[in-house]
């Protein structure tokens, strides 16, 4: 993992980062690249308000802007921007009004690098809104000024479509910073971490080597279907 002058990563919901990218926040952290993590809701229609149920719907914002912190706090990251949109609207947002939102963090940071999803293979509607502005958004500036470019995505046709991922990352040396990033969004990651800390417990090798890998894929300029 190369030093990066900035690294500007965009997503729509607290929690997001943890999963797939928390470690390589870290690791960028970890060798002295800067990190801005623009986060565009406080999650308030998340499904999960706690097994047993320790919050409510009104409520819930507040719990979820505190475990955003928290995440960043065990990821060393110290520029956090919420960003003031409302959970699963991003959809319905102006096309032109996120992306202008993203080309102004662009401006002001001036980031070498942007992680975002990946447009058409991010499964949720703020997913697929947000991808398609940082697309729209890094597209304005001219080919040789752009920087690069690198995208999450899951969907199930993510490989027959675009092909294997271009990037892997061992994030193994922060592994204790990603369990804790996952562990801070405890409302929303409480029904997965008693089961994989058991079998991480039981030294599952397969699991363990799950986690500690992040994949990334390059967005294909050539390609770019984003209207």
């Amino acid at each position: 993992m190369e030093k990066e002058r900035h690294v500007l990563v965009v997503f729509p919901h607290p929690d997001d980062e943890a999963f797939g990218v928390s470690g390589t926040i870290s690791s960028y952290i970890k060798n002295g690249s800067p990190v801005t993590y623009a986060c565009l809701t406080l999650g308030e229609m998340g499904r999960n308000l706690g097994n047993p149920p320790f919050t409510t719907r009104e409520s819930l914002p507040k719990i979820r802007k505190a475990e955003l912190e928290a995440a960043a706090k065990s990821m060393g990251l110290t520029d956090l921007r919420m960003m003031g949109y409302r959970d699963k609207t991003l959809e319905f947002e102006s096309d032109e009004k996120l992306a202008n939102m993203v080309f102004e963090l662009i401006e002001e940071l001036k980031p070498s690098l942007v992680i975002s999803f990946y447009p058409g293979y991010s499964v949720h509607p703020d997913h697929e809104a947000t991808g398609r502005a940082v697309v729209r958004a890094v597209r304005r500036l001219p080919k040789e000024s752009r920087p690069k470019l690198h995208c999450v995505a899951f969907s199930k046709n993510t490989e027959a479509e675009i092909g294997p991922a271009d990037i892997h990352y061992d994030v193994s040396a922060v592994w204790e910073q990603k369990l804790g990033a996952l562990k801070a969004h405890i409302s929303q990651t409480a029904w997965m971490l008693a089961d994989m800390e058991e079998k991480l417990s039981a030294n599952d090798p397969a699991l363990l080597a799950h986690w500690q890998k992040e994949r990334f894929w390059t967005y294909d300029w050539d390609n770019d279907k984003v209207l």
